[in-house]
Protein backbone atom coordinates (compact mmCIF):
# COMPACT_ATOMS: atom_id res chain seq x y z
CA UNK A 1 0.00 0.00 0.00
CA UNK A 2 1.57 3.34 -0.91
CA UNK A 3 2.06 6.01 1.26
CA UNK A 4 -0.34 9.05 1.38
CA UNK A 5 0.86 11.99 -0.08
CA UNK A 6 1.50 15.01 2.70
CA UNK A 7 -0.89 17.65 2.48
CA UNK A 8 -0.04 21.02 1.83
CA UNK A 9 -3.01 23.01 3.07
CA UNK A 10 -2.25 27.10 4.09
CA UNK A 11 -4.44 29.66 4.91
CA UNK A 12 -3.75 33.14 4.08
CA UNK A 13 -5.61 36.71 3.44
CA UNK A 14 -7.08 37.49 0.39
CA UNK A 15 -5.82 41.01 1.05
CA UNK A 16 -1.82 39.64 1.32
CA UNK A 17 -0.06 39.92 -1.86
CA UNK A 18 0.20 36.38 -3.48
CA UNK A 19 2.91 34.56 -4.04
CA UNK A 20 3.68 31.04 -4.32
CA UNK A 21 0.60 30.02 -3.06
CA UNK A 22 -0.39 26.88 -5.20
CA UNK A 23 -4.29 26.61 -5.94
CA UNK A 24 -6.05 29.63 -4.07
CA UNK A 25 -9.58 29.04 -3.58
CA UNK A 26 -11.67 31.49 -1.75
CA UNK A 27 -13.79 30.06 0.99
CA UNK A 28 -15.88 32.99 2.11
CA UNK A 29 -19.58 33.43 1.19
CA UNK A 30 -19.50 36.99 0.27
CA UNK A 31 -17.11 38.38 -2.31
CA UNK A 32 -14.52 40.66 -0.02
CA UNK A 33 -15.07 44.29 0.18
CA UNK A 34 -12.19 46.25 -1.45
CA UNK A 35 -10.90 43.43 -3.98
CA UNK A 36 -10.93 43.44 -7.61
CA UNK A 37 -12.48 40.15 -9.18
CA UNK A 38 -10.25 40.96 -11.82
CA UNK A 39 -6.75 41.12 -9.59
CA UNK A 40 -7.73 38.98 -6.68
CA UNK A 41 -5.85 36.04 -8.33
CA UNK A 42 -8.10 33.35 -7.74
CA UNK A 43 -8.29 29.83 -9.28
CA UNK A 44 -11.71 28.93 -7.15
CA UNK A 45 -14.51 30.50 -5.10
CA UNK A 46 -16.32 27.75 -2.99
CA UNK A 47 -19.09 29.80 -1.47
CA UNK A 48 -20.91 26.78 -0.07
CA UNK A 49 -18.52 25.39 2.11
CA UNK A 50 -18.49 28.47 3.45
CA UNK A 51 -20.06 28.96 7.09
CA UNK A 52 -23.88 29.20 6.76
CA UNK A 53 -25.13 32.71 6.76
CA UNK A 54 -26.68 32.18 9.67
CA UNK A 55 -23.75 30.93 11.44
CA UNK A 56 -21.46 33.76 10.01
CA UNK A 57 -23.67 36.18 11.83
CA UNK A 58 -24.40 34.27 14.60
CA UNK A 59 -20.65 33.99 15.26
CA UNK A 60 -19.79 37.89 14.54
CA UNK A 61 -15.89 36.76 14.85
CA UNK A 62 -16.38 36.90 18.39
CA UNK A 63 -13.59 34.83 19.86
CA UNK A 64 -15.76 34.34 23.08
CA UNK A 65 -17.48 32.33 20.49
CA UNK A 66 -14.74 30.74 18.73
CA UNK A 67 -15.26 26.83 19.99
CA UNK A 68 -18.80 26.92 19.69
CA UNK A 69 -18.26 28.26 16.14
CA UNK A 70 -15.95 25.63 15.35
CA UNK A 71 -18.35 22.74 16.85
CA UNK A 72 -21.09 24.51 14.18
CA UNK A 73 -19.09 24.54 11.00
CA UNK A 74 -17.31 21.00 11.55
CA UNK A 75 -21.30 19.67 11.63
CA UNK A 76 -22.10 22.31 8.36
CA UNK A 77 -18.98 21.14 7.08
CA UNK A 78 -19.63 16.94 7.35
CA UNK A 79 -22.69 18.07 4.49
CA UNK A 80 -20.08 19.12 2.60
CA UNK A 81 -17.69 15.67 2.28
CA UNK A 82 -17.26 16.11 -1.74
CA UNK A 83 -15.77 19.06 -1.65
CA UNK A 84 -13.71 17.90 0.95
CA UNK A 85 -12.20 14.93 -0.24
CA UNK A 86 -11.81 17.44 -3.27
CA UNK A 87 -9.54 19.68 -1.45
CA UNK A 88 -7.56 16.90 -0.19
CA UNK A 89 -6.82 15.59 -3.15
CA UNK A 90 -5.69 18.68 -4.13
CA UNK A 91 -3.76 19.35 -1.67
CA UNK A 92 -1.87 16.05 -2.23
CA UNK A 93 -0.78 17.14 -5.60
CA UNK A 94 -0.01 20.94 -5.00
CA UNK A 95 -0.09 23.51 -2.41
CA UNK A 96 -3.73 24.69 -1.13
CA UNK A 97 -4.27 28.04 0.11
CA UNK A 98 -7.42 28.97 1.71
CA UNK A 99 -8.11 32.13 0.84
CA UNK A 100 -10.44 34.53 3.65
CA UNK A 101 -10.83 37.84 4.41
CA UNK A 102 -11.72 38.33 8.07
CA UNK A 103 -9.07 40.32 9.96
CA UNK A 104 -8.98 37.98 13.03
CA UNK A 105 -5.88 35.28 11.58
CA UNK A 106 -7.01 33.02 14.65
CA UNK A 107 -10.81 33.33 14.45
CA UNK A 108 -11.70 32.43 10.90
CA UNK A 109 -13.45 29.59 9.13
CA UNK A 110 -9.88 28.85 6.90
CA UNK A 111 -8.77 27.79 9.93
CA UNK A 112 -11.46 25.29 11.15
CA UNK A 113 -11.33 24.06 7.14
CA UNK A 114 -7.48 23.90 7.18
CA UNK A 115 -8.22 20.84 10.54
CA UNK A 116 -11.16 19.64 8.20
CA UNK A 117 -9.14 18.64 5.41
CA UNK A 118 -5.89 17.91 7.01
CA UNK A 119 -7.90 15.24 9.03
CA UNK A 120 -7.56 16.68 12.74
CA UNK A 121 -9.64 16.88 16.01
CA UNK A 122 -11.05 19.73 17.31
CA UNK A 123 -8.19 20.81 19.80
CA UNK A 124 -9.51 23.61 21.57
CA UNK A 125 -6.69 25.62 21.23
CA UNK A 126 -7.15 28.85 19.40
CA UNK A 127 -5.93 28.06 15.59
CA UNK A 128 -2.78 29.14 13.66
CA UNK A 129 -2.82 31.93 11.53
CA UNK A 130 0.57 30.66 9.82
CA UNK A 131 0.59 29.70 6.22
CA UNK A 132 1.23 25.71 7.58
Amino acid sequence: MAPKPALDVRIKRIYDRPGLDGERVLVDRLWPRGVARNAARIDQWLQDIAPSNELRAWFGHDPARWEEFRRRYRRELAARREQIEALRRLAGQRPLTLLYAARDKRHNQAVVLREVILGRAASGRGGAGSSR
